[in-house]
């Protein structure tokens, strides 16, 4: 739907339209009746209909032991998808960093940069203190002060240099040779829910992947703080920010309500499948006031209302790539007939 920006893994914008990409953002959620392999199957043939449609990208979103999201390995899912499309931006919303190693991670991106010819985008996040932890043995500490350091790493395999070793507190090893090495930046987004997180991305001048959760208020908070942090360390703020929404179009604004009121609550009860291994709450207990806060806040509704929301919310934030959540409706018709209506609508 736009001429498309790059974003390196030291920060900055490669090229400067200020335009907004709109993406698919894919969750690989199983419906009633299909099997969780069906799931991942279908969240390709999504990603497919995006690039007919005339989306821009399509991200993965990666989750462990739980069925909210049936794709464990987001590079795995995009590899695929590149392979089955020719235009569009490939990503991930986000690989959990603090279940990973970050070279690996690194590599993996190198790797599917060079294939597709630049058409992967590498969202990272710290993710949360979950029994992935204990099951890849990465460990609470890892979580709680190591993503800082995981993140230099990454980064540091990305940025071009021959070798790279390591002497820190969670990673220590001789340097090594970067193969394959990286032909250009590979897009970095680092995707933040708390004010320390977008700290760190900010102090490394990697943009921004916001949760579809916060408000326009929220994220510009986010957004002001990502600012000061990124200028207070030499980086020009003003980067490729982006955001996630969850989008669905109807012919009336009660109709696409309605679709969701019916078929999102299910998908957000399989949050609570999450083991989280340190004691703490989950942020979100109350599901039926989270879904009521996004039918008030996302672009849902008329072609006009989405519209409407999705401008008034680049307004708000300056956020260049809009990655909406198609597969709220449920059932797979449904899905690939939202997507068809936001590329319509969206590319006028």
């Amino acid at each position: 739907m736009t001429a498309e920006p790059r974003t390196g893994a030291r920060g900055g914008r490669i090229t400067a339209p200020r335009t907004t990409r709109i993406d698919a953002f894919l969750l690989a959620a199983p419906t009633s009746g299909g099997t969780t392999a069906d799931a991942v199957r279908r969240a390709v043939e999504y990603g497919v209909a995006a690039e007919a449609a005339g989306f821009d990208g399509a991200w993965f979103a990666e989750h462990h032991f739980v069925t909210y999201g049936c794709c464990p390995s987001a590079p795995a899912l995009a590899a695929h998808l590149l392979g089955r499309t020719e235009r569009i931006t490939v990503g991930t919303a986000a690989c959990v960093l603090s279940a990973r190693h970050p070279v690996a991670l690194a590599e993996e991106a190198v790797l599917l940069d060079a294939v597709s010819g630049g058409r992967f985008a590498l969202g990272v996040a710290r993710g949360g203190p979950w029994v992935d932890l204990e099951v890849f043995g990465t460990g609470l500490d890892r979580y709680r002060t190591g993503f800082a350091e995981s993140l230099d790493l990454m980064t540091g395999w990305l940025s071009g240099v021959d070798s790279l070793g390591a002497a820190g507190r969670h990673f220590a090893f001789r340097p090594v040779s970067v193969v394959p090495q990286p032909e250009h930046p590979v897009p970095v987004y680092v995707a933040a829910t708390s004010p320390s997180t977008v700290e760190c991305a900010a102090a490394r001048g990697l943009p921004l992947l916001l949760g579809m959760h916060a408000t326009d208020a929220e994220k510009r908070a986010l957004l002001d703080r990502y600012a000061a942090v990124a200028e207070r360390h030499g980086y020009d703020p003003d980067v490729d920010h982006a955001a996630a929404f969850l989008a669905y179009q109807a012919d009336t604004r009660a109709e696409a309500h309605r679709r969701l009121r019916a078929a999102m609550p299910a998908r957000l009860a399989a949050t609570t499948g999450y083991v989280r291994i340190d004691g703490s709450a989950p942020p979100i207990t109350d599901h039926a006031a989270y879904l009521a806060r996004l039918l008030a806040t996302q672009p849902v509704g008329t072609a006009a209302d989405v519209t409407e929301r999705l401008a008034e919310s680049v307004a708000a934030t300056g956020i260049r790539r809009a990655l909406l959540m198609v597969e709220g409706a449920g059932d797979p018709a449904a899905t690939r007939e939202t997507i068809a209506a936001l590329g319509a609508t969206l590319s006028r």
